[in-house]
């Protein structure tokens, strides 16, 4: 008879958080949580909301009606800790302490192993990390930028990328490391990464400006006419950022990053609309020709996942540019919250090794 794990998901977000609790691979529920920027305003830093968060977590969990005795094992988001490979992560002392420092960066997610361990310590049980924002399993071929300074970094979507190329290898019958994928995160930042053998071994940096235009964030823009923006004395550094993270891409050319609403636009005839939606569909189009490169063309499934593969016709501009590389797999959302469950599952159960943060 197969152990029953009960596994508490918690994955905080800028202004909000998902918790979620499961039996093995069944959800039991999952819940958002939002944060005014009243309540969050009064903390300096992302770590000092950290008892804010706990308290609000565990409020909810129990209104839920799940005991705390009941958790078997607590997984939480990985944030901007050292870089790792993929994988599962017991959470230790090192983890917490770079976290709490944010040695690659402030972000909420940080506080996702943080929150975890504390309540997890309480239970006298453990907790974990799947696939944290930091995994770098990039070949040294794409560190190179071509200037010595720069070294090119892995920023991007990790966690569903590889949640969708393990169900991709499920649906072939096989396992993730038996195959090659290219896989396409299309959210408000845009991800193309190049899968072999259940390692990414290279992927735009979906974070700081580079691959394709996403709907709020620059993608790759012309280095020199970007340097005469930044010397030109009309913006300020943080102006600079904005426009490549948060204000740049559909938010720049349409003013909203809603997808849906620029449906209704093109539907209404709007042709400038339906040129910079296509746009986007064209360069992601081109970011996954360029993955099938570094492939040699050995490419098992292309897989298209995030928000906007909900948008039908979005997909089939993508899809009508790339089908000749290979079969294309669809699987709309983010699907985090299962992600990080089977990741502990598969750990749980025998089926990977758990990782140790050093």
């Amino acid at each position: 008879m197969e152990s029953v794990f009960k596994i508490l998901v918690i994955n905080p977000g800028a202004t909000s958080a998902k918790i979620a609790f499961y039996e093995n691979d069944r959800s039991i529920f999952i819940k958002n949580i939002s944060h005014s920027a009243e309540e969050l305003r009064m903390y300096n830093k992302i770590s000092d909301q950290y008892e804010f968060r706990k308290n609000i977590i565990l409020g909810t969990i129990r209104e839920n009606g799940v005991a705390l005795s009941e958790i078997s094992a607590i997984v939480g988001r990985g944030g901007n800790m050292k870089p790792v490979e993929g994988g599962t992560y017991r959470v230790n002392s090192a983890m917490i302490e770079d976290l709490r420092i944010g040695v690659l960066g402030q972000h909420a997610s940080n506080l996702g192993a943080i929150i975890a361990h504390s309540i997890a310590s309480e239970l006298a049980i453990t907790s974990y990390v799947v696939d944290p924002v930091v995994v770098d399993e990039l070949d040294e071929y794409a560190r190179i930028s071509g200037i010595p300074e720069i070294i090119r970094k892995s920023k991007d979507h990790p966690l569903n990328q590889k949640a969708a190329a393990r169900l991709a290898a499920k649906e072939l019958d096989g396992k993730y490391s038996d195959y090659n994928f290219i896989v396409a995160h299309l959210g408000g930042g845009i991800s193309i990464g190049t899968h072999k053998k259940g390692r990414i071994i290279d992927i735009n940096n979906a974070l700081d400006g580079d691959g394709p235009f996403s709907p709020e964030r620059s993608g790759g823009v012309p280095a020199g006419s970007l340097v005469d923006m930044c010397f030109s004395g009309k913006y300020t550094k943080e102006e600079i950022k904005r426009k490549i993270t948060g204000g740049g891409g559909l938010a720049a050319y349409l003013g909203t990053n809603d997808g849906r609403e620029i449906q209704k636009r093109i539907g209404d005839g709007d042709g400038y609309a339906k040129l910079i939606y296509e746009t986007m569909a064209y360069q992601i189009s081109k970011e996954i020709g360029a993955a099938a490169a570094v492939l040699k063309g050995e490419v098992d499934s292309v897989i298209l996942t995030g928000g906007l593969a909900y948008d039908n016709i979005f997909v089939s501009w993508i899809i009508e540019r790339v089908k000749f590389i290979a079969p294309v797999k669809v699987y709309p959302g983010e699907n985090e919250m299962d992600a990080m469950a089977q990741g502990l599952l598969r750990v749980l159960r025998g089926e990977e090794d758990l990782k140790v943060y050093v």
